[in-house]
């Protein structure tokens, strides 16, 4: 759950960038407030959708938000901010699942996490956040106990599994954990009738992050020889993009039967953003395999399953080699540079952690911010679905 929903502020508008922000910034702070500064680097974009869900059920005023003071990641302006149980909540989880992060990354010894003292370092962290996290979640009348099982299931659970396992019963975990605190957003709104259909949200979205983070890493993972679930139950690509499908369609029908004071934001995100998410993550898949159903281009000499002779004419270089992901430590301080610099908001950067390329948030913006497909022609540029029912 780190990083699936990137929204772009021109495609939001003023006012839900606003909210946006006012979240995001929240859950820095709620992060800051629980368990120092240096948890604020756990804080992430689909942390934050715990947030907005509290407050698009319960309101602004009733959900919380206050004047924070000046920050250097919003160019030394004060701003109103996102405060109370949705934003402790948000905290809550994202510690959980750092501590979770950090923990496999030990496990794995990636990087400078071979190194004992820098192990035992990261170790100390993971418990303070584990601490920490369960000190928020019983606070907000969240039983972290949920997440901490469910983080603790996953590896036996894809030690069992193999070709022919439903990719369903190893993203059930993930689910399970994600339903528990989406449905906990309708108990702190006062609104326990949404418990169930957000639960179902939840659990969706849930599965969404498993499955995107499985197609987005499987050719590096194989590269390297990491456990992939699509790899290891033999799930076709095709079947893996027909079940987020399904994921994103019934996170639409369940977010329409809960009942909302103001859910612009959370639909857009949840709705819109998400979907984007998919595109972007089958979207290179579609585009090899449209290339390939054309065949090669005229006067191509290499047919499909004929390489070209190494250091013959017009041979192109290799590819480098995937540079080795920075451990935890070095991690977290490339990502506050990137973060004070705004590197993340536009054109590509190289992930913090795992180094690879990524899209700025901004990155793919297009005309007039490319709004709302599902509304009318009156649409005005960058007001997402102000202007229709979806």
């Amino acid at each position: 759950m780190f990083g699936m929903v990137r929204p772009c502020t021109h495609r939001l508008g003023e006012r839900l960038t606003a909210q946006w922000m006012a979240h995001l910034c929240g859950l820095c702070l709620a992060l800051r407030g629980q368990a120092g500064q240096f948890a604020r680097v756990v804080t992430n974009y689909d942390g934050l959708v715990i947030s907005v869900l509290t407050e698009a059920q319960a309101g602004a005023e009733r959900a919380g938000r206050r004047r924070a003071g000046p920050c250097a990641l919003r160019g030394m302006r004060r701003a109103s901010v996102a405060e109370g149980d949705g934003a402790r909540l948000a905290a809550a989880v994202s510690l959980i699942l750092a501590s979770a992060k950090t923990r496999d990354h030990v496990t794995d010894q990636d990087g400078l996490l071979a190194h004992r003292p820098v192990a035992a370092a990261a170790r100390r962290i993971a418990g303070v956040w584990d601490k920490e996290g369960a000190r928020a979640g019983a606070g907000v009348g969240f039983d972290t106990a949920l997440l901490v099982g469910a983080v603790e299931r996953q590896p036996e659970v894809e030690a069992l599994a193999g070709p022919g396992t439903p990719l369903l019963a190893v993203t059930e975990p993930t689910e399970t954990a994600t339903a528990a605190a989406f449905a906990h957003t309708a108990h702190l709104a006062g609104i326990p009738g949404n418990a169930a259909p957000l639960a179902e949200a939840g659990r969706l979205f849930g599965r969404l992050a498993h499955l995107l983070d499985a197609v987005e890493d499987q050719e590096e993972d194989a590269a390297s020889g990491a456990w992939n679930p699509l790899t290891a139950t033999g799930t076709p690509r095709a079947e893996a993009r027909r079940l987020a499908a399904d994921a994103l369609h019934g996170i639409r029908l369940a977010l329409d039967e809960a009942e909302f004071t103001d859910g612009r934001l959370a639909h857009v995100l949840l709705v819109h953003e998400l979907g984007r998410s998919v595109e972007r993550a089958f979207g290179e898949e579609r585009h090899r395999h449209g290339a390939e159903a054309h065949g090669p281009a005229p006067g191509n000499p290499y047919a499909p399953g004929a390489p070209p002779h190494p250091g013959g004419p017009g041979d192109l270089p290799p590819p480098p080699p995937p540079r080795e992901p920075r451990g935890l430590i070095p991690g977290c301080l490339v990502f506050v540079g990137m973060a004070c610099t705004c590197q993340m908001c536009c054109g590509t950067y190289e992930g913090p952690w795992s180094r690879r390329r990524r899209d700025g948030m901004c990155k793919s913006c297009g005309d007039c911010c490319e709004c709302c497909s599902c509304c009318s022609d009156g649409c005005q540029c960058c007001e997402c679905c102000g202007c229709c029912d979806c």
